[in-house]
């Protein structure tokens, strides 16, 4: 069966489980996959880049956001910017009576950008982050994980059938199986920019 789009997704999942009484629950299943491998893969696939000018305290983030891998101000004199706690960010402005400058410092607050100083000025910035998977859906059927590494989509959403097949032993099977294709996802985006043997990435058991 080829597994290149959620209706063909959907349709593994339900002949791999043999139950005709959870095509419902089919779609959660997959979305809980999804929470999963957010938070546990980190592929150059993923990688995106923002460019945006920023003048104040506080910016917003992009809407696919999920962490960050460089942030730098382009204009004038090139400047990485450190990331620092909240706490260091107040303690910062508390020390400097919160003067204003070219900014050296951000933070994730309250699901925004914060910079310190504040900005005295317009400057361009360049933010390069990871990316949130686009969901799968009728409406959107396909994307990279599911296009390059359709595995991850379906042990991931096998192991998430967990609590309504109660004793299978193919669960553990299944999360054997996720547990062992994440990893090598990780291991591939590592090799594919440093061309070095990668890092591997522990994922919690199930």
């Amino acid at each position: 069966m080829a597994l290149t789009t959620y209706d063909e997704l959907k349709a593994a999942i339900a002949d791999t489980l043999n139950r005709d009484d959870l095509t419902a629950v089919i779609p959660d299943f997959i979305t809980m996959a999804e929470s999963d491998m957010n938070m546990n893969v980190r592929h150059w696939r993923q990688e995106e880049r923002a460019i945006a000018p920023i003048d104040t305290q506080y910016s917003a983030i992009p809407s696919d956001f999920l962490e960050v891998i460089s942030f730098h101000i382009s204009s004038g004199d090139f400047r990485s910017l450190e990331l620092i706690s909240k706490a260091e960010m107040l303690d910062r402005r508390y020390k400097s009576g919160d003067a204003s400058g070219k900014p050296a410092f951000y933070a994730i607050t309250a699901g925004e950008i914060e910079v310190y100083p504040t900005p005295d000025g317009e400057y361009t910035t360049e933010l390069y982050y990871f990316s949130r998977l686009d969901a799968l859906s009728a409406s959107n059927t396909t994307n990279w994980m599911l296009e390059y590494f359709p595995s991850a989509y379906l042990y991931g959403a096998l192991v998430h059938s967990a609590p309504y097949l109660r004793e299978d032993p193919r669960v553990q099977l299944w999360a054997g199986l996720y547990a062992s294709t994440i990893n090598a996802i990780n291991l591939e985006g590592e090799r594919s920019k440093t061309g070095g043997p990668g890092r591997r990435m522990r994922i919690r058991s199930y």
